[in-house]
């Protein structure tokens, strides 16, 4: 027994699990094309600050990635669980680009990495932007990967109107060698990006980015939609032209979002896949088979846990994820670039252990049991 901490001082008493959950194995995955966003490792031995560069633990950050690869599941590199613009800056997104993709190609590991303007770091004209754009374009098409091309706060700063975003988006994907996704990350995510598309209103902005897609089918693999709004996503799939697929971001409503009804369904680019890696695998799986209800009865308990993990402020679901991967044994230590371990209480940390284990995540439950442990006792709990 273990008592964890709840929110006002009071603890409550848990039974740890003993065994994980007992999956089938690993395999390339058919029916849904799903890529798990991955989040970086800090050196925890590096002498930085909150606003300096990050420094990644190299070996650490490259086994996860091929952790995920070994379940069949794609990455998505250098995204907003890597800590894109919170703690990772472009230099070290290059970097982490060009080595994941190395392994990658090494290991046989699908992998699409994240294209933005993070390099610019004060008000930016449109020609500015679209250089910044170009130029991470550039990096991940020479890196061998397929580019998901990011929202930009430079652009949701600078942008007067629809116009703006439709030149912009228009001109990098006619330069684009392959085809794309095309990323929709909404303000929950990062508030900087309210009014994407040139207007606050969704159904505005959603008219703007079937445009974009419309006019350049060719170009567009498919559309990632992070908006944690299962309907509105439902009703843009629909809406997109033949063989642009849409990923579904939505951390809130994943499995019936990938499940699907009988026009059509969402393929997965989604952060909860970092801890969910192995069990959203065999769930996938399963939904090979045809086996739907399987498929849902793997896959619909794990949505206590993300909804947990990505409850408001939503952008700092990225500390809970590095806290399990720490708990899983990914890594040595709950380090995070520019100290955003800090970013969630010890209460809400405790009920990501317990939803977490009750599901059976950790490949070695009395390790992520020790370590909780050994984090209750830095923060003064009594066990």
């Amino acid at each position: 027994m273990i008592l964890l901490p709840q929110a006002g001082g009071a603890t409550r008493a848990y039974t740890p699990r003993t065994e994980p959950l007992a999956l089938a194995g690993a395999g390339p995955l058919a029916s849904r094309t799903v890529f798990s966003a991955a989040h970086v490792v800090a050196d925890p031995y590096a002498d930085t600050t909150p606003d300096g560069p990050a420094a990644l633990d190299w070996d650490a950050t490259l086994a996860f990635r091929r952790h995920l690869w070994s379940h069949g599941l794609g990455v998505a590199e250098a995204m907003d669980t890597a800590q894109r613009g919170m703690g990772l800056d472009w230099a070290g997104a290059a970097e982490l680009i060009r080595r994941s993709a190395a392994e990658a190609k090494a290991t046989g590991g699908r992998i699409a990495c994240g294209v933005g303007t993070d390099q610019l770091t004060g008000p930016a004209s449109l020609a500015e932007i679209r250089a910044a754009y170009e130029e991470q374009l550039a990096v991940v098409e020479e890196s061998g990967a397929q580019a998901i091309v990011m929202a930009s706060r430079a652009l949701a700063a600078t942008a007067t109107g629809p116009e703006d975003y439709l030149e912009i988006y228009g001109h990098l994907l006619r330069q684009a060698a392959e085809p794309v996704i095309l990323h929709w990350l909404g303000p929950m995510f990062d508030p900087a990006l309210e009014g994407y598309w040139g207007s606050a209103d969704l159904d505005a902005a959603t008219e703007v980015f079937v445009r974009v897609v419309a006019a350049h089918p060719d170009k567009v693999d498919g559309i990632k939609v992070s908006l944690l709004d299962a309907g509105r996503e439902i009703a843009l799939r629909r809406r997109l032209p033949d063989g642009v697929r849409c990923y579904t971001g939505d951390d809130f409503h994943y499995p019936e979002l990938i499940a699907g009804d009988s026009r059509g369904f969402s393929h997965a680019l989604l952060g909860i896949f970092d801890p969910l890696g192995p069990l959203a695998a065999e769930a996938v799986r399963v939904l090979d088979t045809g086996d739907t209800t399987g498929f849902r009865a793997l896959l619909d308990p794990t949505v206590e846990l993300s909804r947990h993990l990505f409850q408001t402020p939503t952008r700092f679901y990225k500390t809970g994820v590095v806290f399990l991967a720490w708990l899983a044994g990914h890594q040595e230590h709950f380090t995070m670039a520019g100290g955003l371990q800090s970013a969630r209480s010890l209460p809400h940390l405790a009920r990501a252990y317990e939803l977490a284990d009750g599901l059976g995540l950790f490949p070695d439950p009395a390790r992520a049991e020790s370590r909780m442990r050994s984090l209750l006792t830095v923060y003064g709990v009594a066990r």
